[in-house]
């Protein structure tokens, strides 16, 4: 039987190789979320290469307009796991004394405020399937155990995202909801930079394995790419 997954920021990073993850593993419909899908070209060849497999979605997660519009091409049907994804790093003004507010607020529209505006949006369609998931893209960089510095606007946004995913999972617990929120790792990506520890293939691989392990035992936990327990 054919399962439905949404990815938002699908067009690149760990989104398109979680793309290319649940192409790869069985029966698996695709909704492929971005901002601007005239640009998405690798996404876009992948879709045409399959026989339909994957559709991919104009979604702009900071925009309520955007969002409504991204219910409505996806209609009624269920959705079995909703993967928030689409995120951003924040700018380059997030150190005291040199703080962009406005940047801020945008990076929590669309970090912290983007996954509970597509879960509402989405929520009958994830209440139709029999084992609904919801999962976060999150960061080691928002949990208050983690010591750093500086990132303002990416750190708060993500520690916000953990504790509003937790409030979900404590409210859907009682629908057989699953929600999860994972780190990553430091991913070889635009924000994680050539640096980084791993490629985005083995943190999106990784992830798909944890995603389908997910049960309501683990709802509301915070975990690493790799299944350990992330501290908080």
């Amino acid at each position: 039987m054919t399962k439905t997954v949404v990815i938002t920021g699908a067009n690149r990073g760990i989104g398109f190789e979680l793309v290319k993850c649940y192409l790869a593993n069985g029966d698996w419909q695709i909704i492929a979320a971005c901002r601007t899908p005239q640009k998405a070209t690798a996404l876009n060849d992948l879709a045409d290469a399959t026989d339909g497999d994957i559709e991919v979605v104009q979604l702009d997660v900071s925009s309520a307009q955007s969002v409504e519009a991204f219910s409505k091409a996806i209609g009624d049907r269920p959705i079995d796991i909703l993967v928030n994804n689409a995120g951003v790093i924040g700018g380059e003004h997030q150190s005291l004394g040199d703080i962009d507010y406005d940047e801020w607020m945008e990076t929590l529209s669309i970090n912290t405020l983007g996954p509970i505006r597509v879960t509402e949006a989405l929520i009958e369609n994830i209440r139709k399937s029999k084992n609904g998931k919801i999962v976060a893209i999150s960061s080691q960089l928002g949990a208050m155990q983690y010591q750093t510095q500086g990132r303002f606007a990416y750190n708060s946004s993500k520690a916000a995202l953990n504790r509003t995913m937790t409030l979900l999972a404590n409210q859907l617990r009682a629908e057989n909801i699953a929600v999860a929120m994972y780190h990553p790792g430091w991913v070889q990506t635009d924000m994680g930079g050539q640096a980084a520890d791993i490629t985005p293939p083995q943190s999106a691989s990784g992830l798909y394995q944890c995603f389908e392990k997910l049960s309501l035992a683990d709802s509301g936990k915070f975990f690493k790419w790799n299944g350990e327990p992330h501290a908080w």
